[in-house]
C-alpha cells in the first residue's frame, strides 16, 4: 500500500469531486449492466447518494492533494438501504469507490481498513458490506481481507446476484495484533 494514501471524513467542500469520483469509479460497469434502464437508475442513485440522510460518515482517501476514493458508512442495514430483508443489525459500508487512475495504488484497502478500525472502535462486532456479481475484483480483495459470506442476506437484483459479506472485527484486530507481532519479531532478529 502506498505511504502517499491518507484517509479521512468528507469535507462539505469536497461533495462535488466526490460525487463525480463515484460516477468515475462505477462507469466500468455500464457495458456489463443488465439494461440501459437499469443503469440509469443505479447512477442516479450514486449520483445522489452523498445526500442521503442516513449516512453516518463519508471516508474519502487523498494522495497528495487529490481525492482518489471514497467509502459511505451507515449505523445499520436498515439505515443503508431501508429494505426490511436488508435490515442487518450491524454498521454497513457502501459504495466503495476509486478512481481508474489511482487503482493498484493500496486506496480501497486503506479505505476497508479505515473502516474496519472506525466500526471497531466504535464498538460494533461486525461490519457488512454488499455487492454485485460483476464486481469480482472486489469481492476478491473482500475475501483477502477476511471478509466473509453471509447468504441470509443475499437478494437477486434482476439476474444478478447481490451477495453479502461481514467480517467479525474481534478476530480481525486479534490478526492485527498477531501480523504486528511477528513483523516486530523478524526486525529483532533481522
Amino acid at each position: 500500500m502506498s505511504d502517499f494514501i491518507k484517509v479521512g471524513s468528507l469535507q462539505p467542500e469536497d461533495k462535488k469531486t466526490v460525487t463525480q469520483l463515484l460516477i468515475d469509479s462505477y462507469q466500468q460497469y455500464e457495458e456489463v449492466f443488465r439494461s440501459p434502464e437499469a443503469w440509469a437508475e443505479y447512477l442516479e442513485n450514486i449520483t445522489v447518494s452523498l445526500d442521503n440522510p442516513n449516512l453516518d460518515e463519508v471516508l474519502v482517501a487523498r494522495n497528495g492533494d487529490q481525492i482518489v476514493g471514497s467509502i459511505q458508512m451507515f449505523a445499520s442495514g436498515e439505515m443503508a438501504y431501508q429494505r426490511e430483508e436488508l435490515a442487518v443489525k450491524h454498521p454497513v459500508i457502501r459504495l466503495l469507490a476509486v478512481h481508474p487512475d489511482a487503482r493498484g495504488l493500496g486506496v480501497a484497502q486503506a479505505l476497508l481498513r479505515e473502516s474496519i478500525d472506525r466500526a471497531a472502535n466504535n464498538g460494533a462486532s461486525y461490519l457488512y458490506l454488499h455487492t454485485g456479481d460483476i464486481m469480482q475484483k472486489a469481492r476478491e480483495l473482500y475475501e483477502w481481507l477476511g471478509f466473509k459470506r453471509d447468504e441470509a442476506y443475499e437478494f437477486s437484483n434482476g439476474d444478478s446476484l447481490v451477495r453479502c459479506y461481514f467480517v467479525d472485527l474481534h478476530e480481525y484486530r486479534q490478526s492485527v495484533t498477531k501480523r504486528a507481532s511477528k513483523e516486530v519479531m523478524e526486525a529483532v532478529d533481522a
